[in-house]
């Protein structure tokens, strides 16, 4: 069982209300940032965050925040799980190099139990590594409460009405009643994030209380690849999500009309200061260079492009109990140069959401997630593995055939998943001269050296183990 994350939103707050939970994140704003400061280190990772509740208390630096007790411990707790989980990130990262380091087995599974330990800090090697990717943090958050589940509560003024949420002030037994735009009650430990004038309430639910978890999973393995026209292309040709591609280049394109508008308004404000008329500047920078507006159509946006994420896979797994995809956290390497529209709308890619719903979803409803390594399949010919001519979205195979790109790769990736050569971490290089030697076998009708074929035919997805429900 997961957690997922739901969020609700104030509804029509008052300038009051809001302004008091605006100081109150301000000041907690100066406690994360003493957190990171302090302890935001190799060494301060280390430290567990009660030892540093309890120090702040018996110092005095607790009070020196001017805010309740529990706001600012909670706010220390958040802030060193932060801090833990960059060094986990780091971690990946070292994991992700120690293949590169050694090719001596014995080796690997000590580094891997110094890292898994949190002893990497006495091998040189890893603490090296761990240094690379860790650096010291900081912390520039001031909008933010987190709101323990004993310190605030929730009421409607009428049946079926909207809920009510009522947090802890600045001051003892002071409360600040905040009217949300649902009327499901959060639960849980809060997080209240102040943004665009309005206040978003984050928490967890369980994801077994999710109507698509109650949803069945398929029965087939079926490998997809990461689009931009559409979400996700699977083996069997099917494209999943269309909207998605038409959405992003409209809002990539409209980000660019403002954002040319607005350099034109700051040039118009940034003369009449230079002309001394300090009062036009101020008029077109309240009026006309505020954020609040864009923010909020900004998360519409998002939200709109999760839903269509998340639906596309579904419709996925409805089909599939192995989901084979590519490992989207790793960086594109290509070396194509690009127009500066293509490079824009590409940095709107998103591909990390993609890869979160990869991982949610199939759990969710219980299929399985296998990654493998993505090179060069949007350019070899599915039926034999080796590599072909793309132009564009197409891919031209021997004898005349064209195919969509997308949907040749979605087949090499299943067919990768059980490549006895071809691993997750694979350097592309290797990829390709792994490619070329099959290539040259075909061309000098050597036979294949494993008796397993992964030119062609069947392949067999070996299914990971799952938990029983």
């Amino acid at each position: 069982m997961s957690k997922v994350t739901r969020i609700a939103y104030s509804r029509a707050l008052n300038a009051g209300k809001h302004a008091q939970l605006a100081e109150q994140a301000a000041r907690l704003g100066r406690v994360r940032s003493e957190v990171w400061q302090r302890y935001g280190s190799v060494r301060g990772a280390q430290v567990p965050d009660r030892t540093v509740r309890d120090q702040w208390m018996a110092d005095g630096t607790g009070t020196s925040f001017r805010v309740l007790a529990n706001p600012w411990k909670e706010t220390v707790r958040d802030a060193m799980a932060d801090i833990r989980a960059s060094c986990e990130s780091a971690k990946v990262k070292a994991r992700e190099a120690v293949p590169r380091h050694t090719a001596d087995e014995q080796e690997r599974r000590r580094l891997y139990g110094l890292l898994k330990g949190d002893r990497w800090a006495s091998d040189p090697y890893l603490a090296r590594i761990m240094r690379k990717h860790w650096r010291r943090g900081h912390s520039h958050i001031d909008n933010q409460i987190v709101v323990r589940a004993d310190q605030y509560t929730t009421w409607t003024l009428a049946e079926g009405g909207n809920v009510w949420l009522a947090v802890p002030g600045l001051e003892r037994r002071s409360r600040v009643a905040i009217p949300l735009n649902t009327t499901v009650a959060p639960s849980g430990t809060l997080r209240l994030i102040l943004r665009g004038g309005r206040v978003e309430v984050h928490y967890q639910v369980d994801d077994s209380s999710l109507k698509s978890s109650n949803r069945p999973c398929g029965t087939r393995s079926i490998g997809v690849d990461k689009g931009y026209t559409e979400v996700l292309t699977d083996s069997d040709g099917q494209h999943h999500g269309t909207d998605f591609g038409p959405l992003l280049t409209a809002q990539s394109d409209l980000r660019k009309r403002k954002g040319q508008a607005r350099a034109k308004l700051r040039a118009v404000s940034d003369r009449a200061i230079e002309a001394g008329d300090r009062a036009k500047a101020e008029r077109i920078e309240r009026n006309n260079l505020g954020t609040a507006k864009r923010d909020r159509q900004a998360a519409r946006w998002r939200t709109l492009v999760r839903n269509i994420t998340y639906q596309a896979v579904n419709d996925v797994v409805d089909k599939a109990d192995v989901v084979v995809a590519e490992d989207l956290s790793k960086p594109f390497t290509g070396r194509k140069k690009l127009g500066r529209n293509t490079n824009r709308r590409l940095a709107a890619w998103t591909k990390g959401l993609t890869a979160r719903a990869l991982h949610d979803v199939p759990e969710r409803r219980g299929s399985a997630l296998v990654l493998v390594n993505a090179a060069y399949t949007s350019q070899a010919d599915p039926r034999t593995g080796l590599l072909a001519v793309r132009r564009g979205g197409r891919l031209h195979l021997p004898g005349g055939v064209v195919m969509c790109a997308d949907h040749a790769a979605a087949i090499n990736i299943l067919h990768r998943a059980s490549d006895p050569d071809i691993t997750l971490h694979t350097p592309y290089t290797r990829v390709r001269q792994i490619l070329q030697e099959r290539a040259d076998r075909q061309r000098t009708r050597l036979p294949v050296q494993d008796s397993s074929s992964h030119l062609g035919g069947e392949r067999n997805i070996q299914t990971p183990m799952r938990k029983s429900a």
